[in-house]
Order: C-alpha cells, then structure tokens, then sequence
C-alpha cells in the first residue's frame, strides 16, 4: 500500500501531524500501526496515529493539534513524562515523550535508533526503522505486539 491508498481520515490525520511537526526542535517518530500502514501493510486497522517526541515538543505538538495533555498517573505497563491526545483531528493523535515500558519489576525507556523519512502527499513524516519497530513490539510483548511482530517481519522476509 502506498501512502495514496492510505484511508482518507489516516492521510489527513498524517499530514496535520507532519505539518504541526515542521518547527519541532528534536527527532520524532510516528510509530505503532500508523507507521505500519506507512511501512506498507494493508489488512491492519489504525484507530490513531502515535507520536514520540521530546517533552517541549510534545506540548508544543499537543497545542498546535488542539489536543490536551493529560497527567499520566504512571501504572500499568506504559508511562510517559508527557502524554496528551488530539481528539479533534481527522483520527485521533496521541503525543508519548520519554515514554517507558514496565520490563518485569523495571521500567525501560523507550527508543528509536533509527529514522526515516517518509511522505503523504508532499508532507515529510518520520517513522522508526521496520527492525527497530520489531524490536520495541518484542519488548512490549503482549499478545497484539507479538502478532504485529510476525505482520512486520513478513516486510523484511
């Protein structure tokens, strides 16, 4: 799938975020199954578009979007210096900054060591390197990461 057969409300989700983004200060990534279907799969639903950023970027990310940060009360298996949503966007955007991952007892950042730059319409985006999406998915290992795994690793097979 190429960005032009992305579902409508997805490309201009996108390209309000890419465009928001333009004056970030830090590296950003689109991950989770946003970056899938820019990756090229087809038969995955994306219910929202998932940023990582720097905390002032976020914040500055979230009001640019309209959207609203919301305190993370940091249980469960996710927590983040900065987490907001932008409901009022063609889908919904949700902004993570210096998210972590509960890893046991632990909690281990989450990074991307790579970044490429990939574009709806003529809106530069960035996403993680398919192997470096693989291996946060790894580490997030609930049952619906392990299945975007294998989804994943077909890409590069």
């Amino acid at each position: 799938m190429s960005p032009e057969d992305l579902p409508h409300d997805l490309q201009d989700g996108l390209i309000a975020v890419g465009e928001a983004a333009r004056d970030l200060r830090e590296p950003w990534w689109i991950f989770g199954g946003a970056a899938m279907a820019l990756y090229g799969l087809a038969d995955i639903h994306v219910p929202d578009i998932d940023v990582l950023c720097a905390p002032r970027d976020a914040r500055s990310l979230l009001g640019t979007l309209g959207g609203v940060v919301i305190p993370d009360p940091g249980e469960g298996l996710f927590r983040s210096a900065v987490f907001g949503r932008a409901p009022d966007q063609p889908i919904l955007v949700e902004v993570m900054a210096d998210l972590e991952t509960r890893d046991g007892g632990d909690w281990t950042p989450v990074a991307f060591g790579s970044r490429r730059r990939v574009f709806v319409e003529d809106t530069p985006l960035f996403v993680p390197d398919i192997r470096d999406h693989i291996a946060l998915y790894r580490l997030f290992g609930r049952p619906k990461d392990l299945a975007r795994v294998e989804q994943l690793e077909r890409l590069i097979a």
